[in-house]
């Protein structure tokens, strides 16, 4: 069950209504209707303004950001959608923190709001280390609609490995990791 392996944590209703989408072939069209609007922030430039607006409107008084870029090994190295990284750089007798944000390249055909989901996410580390209650405050101050958008991203990333293995797998090839039936 595919639903289950993105949706552990979540009620089991929810698992299998997810599964019930993806099996009848409705799961693109689900996701079609609740995440409509594309975004057109395609490059790094694009995508630091883009996290720089989104800063300046809910955390002015954090540090600032060094870099910001997509990321086309992030998910397959390090399982993650999106990085903060701090880095201590010494610079004469001074100290200089650097701090990164990336996001893994599939957000760039990703809709506009998983976009934003995954940047709130990144952005709220700045404040909040650990993904504690205080973190999760904070992403829903800056994105009302945060624990709907991680869910809807979980579905999106579900129907993305289907569509992936469609592609890899013919009629009569078997899946990679499964024996034949």
């Amino acid at each position: 069950m595919l639903a289950a392996r993105y949706l552990a944590g979540y009620p089991p209703a929810l698992i299998l209504e997810a599964e019930r989408l993806r099996e009848q072939g409705r799961l693109a069209e689900h996701l079609a209707r609740r995440l409509p609007e594309r975004h057109e922030v395609r490059s790094d430039k694009a995508l630091f303004e883009y996290v720089q607006d989104l800063k300046a409107r809910h955390l002015r008084n954090a540090e600032p950001l060094q870099h910001v870029g997509y990321d086309a090994k992030l998910r397959v190295l390090q399982h993650a959608l999106g990085t903060h990284t701090r880095r201590t750089q010494v610079q004469g007798s001074r100290l200089k923190m650097r701090r990164e944000i990336r996001v893994a390249t599939l957000f760039k055909e990703a809709p506009a709001a998983l976009l934003r989901m995954i940047v709130v996410h990144e952005l709220a580390h700045l404040r909040e280390l650990d993904h504690n209650k205080a973190f999760y405050q904070l992403c829903q101050h800056m994105e009302p609609e945060y624990a709907q958008l991680e869910f809807d991203l979980r579905l999106y990333l579900m129907h993305l490995d289907e569509q992936r293995s469609k592609v890899t797998c013919g009629p009569t090839d078997v899946p990679s990791g499964r024996g034949a039936p």
